[in-house]
């Protein structure tokens, strides 16, 4: 435990945690797994002393970067980076779904409609980037278009009346989710409520990405709840007005990260990232020219028992759970690709100041983390590495991923994504069940009754995520993949090796990562007794040419062997070693003769 306030500090930023004041106040941006209740809780104590600290550092390159401040509206806005690629798709794909965001919610069977409409509005109203439009200018650049607050339309949709109202709603959430956005005429945002009747309702909301990320989702949530229950009550808006909004973070964006300040992160990412090589995973079907974005999912649990001595790993070695996990994941992939340097993709919320803690936006940032499996090191020696990687990543976040492909991804292939093929990210409150939501709960059938998994589209070959559920102390995992390109029993299969490594980590993380087994017991049996269960009696011959005779007579077009393109039946394989047989008894080789071979592979081998 840290004696003191610098030894906390000290403690905590060897895990990645950042510190910075703002205007007097103490910012704390962690990794997600890192901050738990009892340093949260000498945080709050030590508050004062740590501020005192922070302040007599000098030269801190956070501390340089200027405050978000408001912009003149009548100025050209310009997009965020992350804003301007996925507009740049667009403008190459029109009508795509991919980056639809959908943040459906579970509503109880009494609601006001007028107060969740108005509660709708004032959300919209008091984000401006959900009534913000990408439109180009005559020079084909894209700027910040913000619409004035308007009400925002709520159609209902009474599915009560019929026969199978649950499949229904299935069906216009998953519709509602897969409509395109056009961003240059929006809006952004669109929603609609379902009535169920008994069942409750359904408010389907979906919205692009260049509006909103995980962050803002819960943003969104948390605010519509408050803003329904106080109109509900007659109450005014209940929520402090915004210091600034999206539009101000992407012109600050914009002015800082450039110069010496993007020089020097373009230079870490561009040594890290060196001679990193494609993830060749082992697909059920070849790849298409371009990527293709359909997608499903396969859900898995990794106990509880397993998961607290991952996490006593973690604790032990100085890493948090998003390492340890990473590191186990980093097995799995090198194992099944067969490649001991393993790249995958990580998102960070990208909220490293005070201004943006509540603005709905587009803020997440990717990583792209880089492991090495090379020389067979133990667990912990692997963890050791992805915990150093991972600090020099949270170190130089703040580039836009956007701007890591514009500078590295010169050659682009369509058919996967750049830089990375496999998105990894851990969660340390996967919520047990749904949030709360305006209209009070409707009893158990709002956690358990309507599905509402509408399979998004996926944007990498596979998308893992790992939460833990604090009621049960499990942790639960869910694997998105592209449909194009694997089956849902190899992704099942690929679910349950990975349980398997977490579990022998947590057996002993002393082992050689070589060592870890991805096969169950019952898979090892098939695999060496099932599969392999053809005994059969030897016949009596002299060798080998023996059974090859025995063959032709049973089976002489039987295919005997093959070599690319072509092959030789065992009638034809006798024939031809017969032919060649003679010519070396023309030549005078007899018995014991030594004869040297030199042949291109191919059938001629074998004869």
């Amino acid at each position: 435990m840290a004696a003191s306030p610098a030894d906390l500090v000290e403690n905590l930023e060897n895990q990645g945690v950042r510190f910075s004041v703002h205007e007097g106040r103490l910012r704390v941006s962690a990794p997600k797994d890192v901050l738990t209740g009892d340093l949260r809780q000498r945080l709050q104590d030590w508050r004062d002393d740590i501020v005192e600290l922070l302040g007599t550092r000098q030269g801190a390159p956070r501390g340089s970067a200027p405050s978000i401040t408001p912009v003149d509206r009548r100025d050209r806005l310009p997009l965020s980076f992350a804003q301007q690629r996925l507009w740049f798709l667009d403008q190459l794909e029109p009508g795509s779904a991919e980056y639809n965001v959908p943040m459906h919610m579970r509503l109880g069977r009494d609601i006001d409609v007028a107060a969740l409409h108005a509660a709708l509005t004032a959300v919209v109203a008091r984000h401006e980037v959900l009534r913000t439009r990408l439109v180009a200018g005559r020079d084909g650049l894209a700027s910040q278009v913000i619409d004035p607050p308007t009400e925002v339309p709520l159609p209902v949709v009474d599915v009560s009346a019929t026969a199978d109202s649950v499949t229904v709603t299935r069906r216009l959430v998953a519709a509602e989710a897969a409509a395109p956005f056009d961003l240059a005429a929006g809006p952004v945002l669109r929603a609609c409520l379902i009535r169920l009747g008994a069942a409750g309702h359904v408010l389907a909301v979906s919205v692009h990405h260049v509006a909103s990320d995980e962050w803002s989702g819960r943003i969104f949530h948390r605010e519509l709840e408050l803003l329904y229950k106080a109109f509900r009550a007659g109450e005014p808006d209940p929520l402090a007005p915004l210091g600034v909004q999206y539009a101000d973070f992407a012109v600050w964006q914009r002015s800082w990260l450039t110069g010496e300040v993007l020089d020097g992160q373009l230079a870490y990412w561009r040594r890290q990232l060196a001679g990193a090589p494609v993830l060749e995973l082992p697909v059920d079907r070849p790849r298409s020219r371009v990527s293709d974005g359909p997608g499903a999912s396969v859900g898995f649990v990794v106990p509880a028992p397993v998961a607290d001595r991952l996490k006593e790993i973690a604790r032990r070695n100085g890493a948090t759970m998003f390492m340890t996990l990473l590191a186990a994941s980093a097995v799995l992939l090198g194992r099944y690709c067969g490649q001991d340097d393993v790249v995958v993709g990580a998102p960070v919320a990208n909220r490293n100041r005070a201004e943006t803690d509540d603005l709905i936006g587009f803020f997440v940032n990717t990583l792209v983390l880089r492991t090495d499996l090379s020389a067979d090191p133990t667990f912990t020696e692997l963890l050791g590495r992805v915990r150093d990687v991972a600090l020099g990543a949270y170190e130089h976040q703040d580039l836009p991923f956007e701007q890591l492909v514009d500078a590295l991804a010169t050659d682009r292939d369509r058919s996967r994504a750049p830089l990375f093929q496999v998105l990894f990210n851990y969660d340390p409150a996967a919520p047990a069940d749904g949030m709360p939501a305006p209209g009070g709960a409707a009893g158990p059938d709002s956690r358990n009754g309507l599905p509402l998994d509408t399979s998004p589209p996926v944007r990498f070959d596979l998308v893992m995520g790992l939460g833990e559920i604090h009621a049960s102390g499990e942790l639960v995992g869910r694997i998105d993949y592209r449909t194009s390109l694997f089956d849902a029993a190899t992704v099942e299969r690929m679910a349950a090796h990975l349980v398997n490594v977490l579990t022998a980590v947590a057996e002993d993380a002393e082992r050689r990562v070589g060592d870890l087994p991805l096969l169950s017991v019952a898979e090892r049996r098939l695999l060496l007794a099932g599969w392999n269960d053809a005994v059969a009696p030897l016949p009596g011959v002299g060798g080998a040419h023996d059974l090859v005779a025995e063959r032709v007579r049973q089976h002489p077009d039987a295919v005997a062997v093959v070599c690319g393109g072509a092959s030789l039946t065992y009638a034809g394989l006798w024939e031809r070693a017969g032919r060649l047989a003679g010519l070396l008894c023309a030549q005078g080789v007899g018995a014991e003769s030594v004869v040297g071979l030199c042949l291109e592979r191919g059938v001629d081998m074998a004869v």
